[in-house]
């Protein structure tokens, strides 16, 4: 995950504190600090959980962050080894997690026996919901966030107060935050231009609006969206699809293009793209299916991951000069 320099050093930071919350003690907890609200009731736990199912698409990886190798994992995409990505795989030791796909299965989960199902980000019904919290203490998105909704640091905090490690989530996403500050620093000219998050995929095209994980990304680097994709931006929505004669709404000054499926010749092929001055001027960022990954996850482990991916590649979309080769762009065959 760790490549060079002073990058590299931040993101080991974040992984070695990972593997050392794995070793601290849990503390005692109080009543009140194991008592969730969410947006189908409250969830108590008596004590911190150690059997953890994982339904959230991505709760897997602030679980391993921790040092707790859940029981089952929710299959979301990609065919990875036990439904963990690269980033999060050295953190899995010898433990092999069932992998649950498509609906949720409450006999499957009932047969592991856990003492907590994480269920933030999995999109389950409240009579779903009703269901898993017979078998095990149950949780889920807050009222006033959309099932999807929950931003990386939340989710990490709250899933470290189940565990009963509440000062390894605190101390996990400092990390995670002064990894993506020292970035801005790296780049203070990010602060005054535009990024856009893109995909082209079915024969369709459109941006993905904050607070989607992968536009969070581009603003955690200090860019704006353009004027026409922050008007679209919504708390229910994630992505908005645009008309195909007028793809204007994308032409920032990065243009990152969002490609978990390997869409590349799709996008070399699409006719309005080569109307951008993003295309013209080199301004082009291809986030290949790994990059992709990641970005979606948009997980604590996942950001360092995208920022050691896809660093080099920002900077030269972002410096002005349209001869500086941006190395995914030419990759994929988008450059002009």
């Amino acid at each position: 995950m760790v490549r060079d320099g002073g990058r590299g050093t931040l993101t080991r930071r974040t992984v070695l504190g990972a593997i050392a919350a794995a070793a601290l003690p849990a503390a005692a907890a109080r009543a009140d600090d194991l008592r969730f609200a969410h947006a189908f009731g409250e969830t108590v736990l008596p004590a911190p959980a150690r059997r953890v199912v994982s339904l959230g698409y991505t709760t897997q990886d602030p679980l391993l962050a921790l040092g707790v190798a859940p029981l089952a994992v929710r299959g979301w995409f990609g065919d990875m080894p036990f439904g963990v990505f690269p980033w999060a795989q050295p953190l899995l030791g010898d433990a092999e997690p069932v992998v649950l796909v498509g609906e949720v299965s409450m006999e499957r989960v009932a047969a592991l026996a856990p003492d907590l199902v994480v269920a933030i980000g999995s999109g389950i019904s409240e009579a779903e919901y009703g269901v898993l919290s017979r078998i095990a203490p149950t949780l889920v998105h807050e009222k006033g966030v959309g099932p999807y909704g929950t931003p990386w640091d939340h989710l990490t905090r709250t899933i470290g107060r189940a565990v009963g490690k509440a000062a390894a989530a605190d101390a996990l996403v400092a990390g995670v935050r002064e990894t993506y500050a020292a970035a801005r620093a790296r780049h203070p000219g990010w602060a005054d231009k535009t990024g856009v998050a893109a995909y082209h995929y079915g024969g369709e095209t459109g941006a993905f609006i904050l607070p989607d994980t992968r536009a969070s990304v581009l603003a955690e680097l200090g860019f704006r969206p353009t004027p026409a994709v922050a008007a679209l931006s919504g708390p229910d929505e994630f992505y908005a699809a645009l008309s195909p004669e007028d793809l204007s709404p994308l032409d920032a000054d990065v243009l990152v293009w969002v490609s978990s499926f390997g869409t590349a010749p799709d996008l070399v092929a699409l006719p309005m793209r080569k109307t951008l001055n993003a295309y013209r001027e080199g301004r082009e960022v291809y986030a290949g299916p790994l990059a992709a990954a990641a970005m979606s996850f948009g997980s604590v482990l996942s950001l360092p991951f995208v920022l050691d991916l896809l660093e080099a590649d920002i900077a030269a979309a972002a410096d002005g000069l349209p001869e500086t080769p941006v190395a995914s762009a030419a990759a994929a065959g988008l450059a002009p």
